[in-house]
């Protein structure tokens, strides 16, 4: 049994990296983190799994006059997803979510040139694709980012965090091939409520962390071929 609330994302990760371990995955699995809380947890996983580590980037769209209510959200390449409703509700003008949108996609290119380095992202097709957060409140940003995801043709894709709520897990198991959540508290308010020690990552860690799983990822580097684009 989880006991919560955990003492940092390193120990939720190798929780969660145990609980992946039974799973008896294939050799060529792909660890894939949301930046930047993400990081910590995915690292501890692809150590477990010997599994090469690379992100997903992803930004949510908040709205203009209250940004940490969140609109929809972008991630690489060209998928978005809005709230209509909201919009709607709210009286979000289209000149205005585009705005915000290039602003995000202006972000999400930064980050990148930054993290990646020139590198290019990793080649997902046919492989089994293991998409991780440090936990899912709404589940918005993990869903644009799965469904960016599936757009590149994994042969599986599993959703794999180490908190969620009952909503978010339930939601995200239609987009993937599975939905594991380790503990799924109730009444469930924010994801950082769970840890003892919440930080937020800056992006020196992020590229630390990125470096770490590329190394625990070299057993399985011979069987993944790259791709020119970027994730």
């Amino acid at each position: 049994m989880i006991q919560l609330p955990f003492a940092d994302r390193a120990e939720a990760g190798r929780l969660l990296a145990a609980e992946l371990a039974m799973l008896k995955l294939p050799a060529s699995v792909i660890v894939l983190a949301l930046p930047r809380g993400g990081l910590p947890v995915g690292l501890e996983v692809a150590k477990k799994l010997q599994a090469p580590l690379d992100v997903v980037i992803v930004r949510k769209l908040g709205v203009p006059w209250q940004p940490e209510l969140a609109m929809g959200a972008i991630a690489s390449g060209s998928v978005e997803i809005l709230d209509q409703d909201l919009i709607r509700a709210l009286g979000i003008s289209r000149h205005e979510i585009d705005a915000v949108i290039a602003k995000e996609r202006a972000e999400v290119e930064r980050r990148e040139r930054l993290y990646r380095k020139g590198r290019p992202a990793l080649d997902l097709r046919g492989k089994t694709v293991l998409l991780v957060d440090d936990g899912l409140a709404t589940g918005s940003t993990m869903l644009v980012a799965a469904r960016y995801v599936r757009s590149l043709k994994p042969a599986r894709m599993l959703i794999v965090v180490p908190v969620g709520s009952v909503q978010a897990c339930e939601r995200l198991k239609t987009e993937a091939d599975d939905c594991i959540c380790l503990a799924t508290p109730e009444p469930f308010v924010a994801v950082g409520d769970w840890y003892a020690d919440f930080p937020q990552v800056n992006d020196s860690e992020v590229q630390r962390f990125l470096e770490a799983g590329r190394l625990s990822g070299k057993g399985n580097r011979s069987e993944l071929l790259t791709r020119p684009t970027a994730l």
